[in-house]
């Protein structure tokens, strides 16, 4: 699957999460032990947004970020993107949001229009990862942040062959049991691991022309927060 390039891998990725969508907020809860919620609270906490700011979050699938960015910050302008209508229709029953349809190689945004532009688990689904944060640095306004939460690729260690039991037998028979859809949960460790590592995530950012980037690991290293200045 993730051996797909360009157009075909784009409408397998939209398919896979539309039809992951009514499952997708417990799998992430169950698969990481609920640490998603901390992160997800660190992420916003790292925009350093103002109280009346404008914030993006892209590939928002049912709106988490965007959630936690108006608990954090409910005075800002926050709107919740994303490429799938079925994780947008899910999220907008718990109501609450501004929902926009957006692809992330081409967003529909005026540029410097965001103080903050804010991912979760995106960039290693998109095709062209330059591209994508070509558009987020378009977007932002000067000064603003830029901050990606997301999988990477784990160093080895005394762990690894753990992480790798869980990443490639328990998830896949987890989302198998819990969504029916096994494959799609196949697709997690295998873009983890064809992912760019965490440092090559930060070259990226530096060279499309974010400032002051840096990052951390979570997570045995499975899991990095990466953030920047335009």
């Amino acid at each position: 699957m993730t051996q797909l390039t360009g157009q075909e891998r784009t409408r397998y990725v939209q398919s896979m999460f539309a039809r992951i969508a009514h499952r997708y907020d417990l799998m992430n809860r169950l698969m990481t032990g609920g640490q998603d919620i901390r992160w997800r609270k660190e992420v916003i906490s790292l925009t350093k947004l103002r109280p009346h700011g404008s914030i993006l979050d892209l590939g928002t699938g049912t709106g988490d970020l965007a959630r936690e960015a108006l608990l954090q910050y409910p005075k800002a302008r926050v709107t919740a993107a994303d490429f799938t209508l079925e994780m947008m229709r899910v999220g907008k029953k718990n109501g609450g949001l501004n929902f926009s349809t957006a692809d992330a190689l081409n967003l529909p945004f005026k540029g410097k229009t965001f103080d903050a532009v804010v991912s979760g688990f995106l960039m290693r689904n998109v095709t062209d990862v330059q591209q994508a944060l070509k558009e987020q640095l378009r977007v932002i306004k000067p000064g603003g942040r830029i901050v990606i939460l997301d999988t990477t690729r784990p160093r080895k260690n005394l762990l690894s062959p753990f992480i790798k039991f869980h990443m490639h037998v328990i998830i896949p028979a987890l989302g198998g049991m819990l969504s029916g859809m096994r494959d799609a949960y196949q697709y997690l460790p295998d873009s983890t691991e064809n992912f760019l590592t965490a440092e090559e995530l930060t070259v990226r950012m530096v060279a499309v022309g974010f400032r002051r980037v840096n990052f951390k690991r979570l997570m045995f290293g499975v899991i990095a927060i990466h953030w920047g200045e335009k």
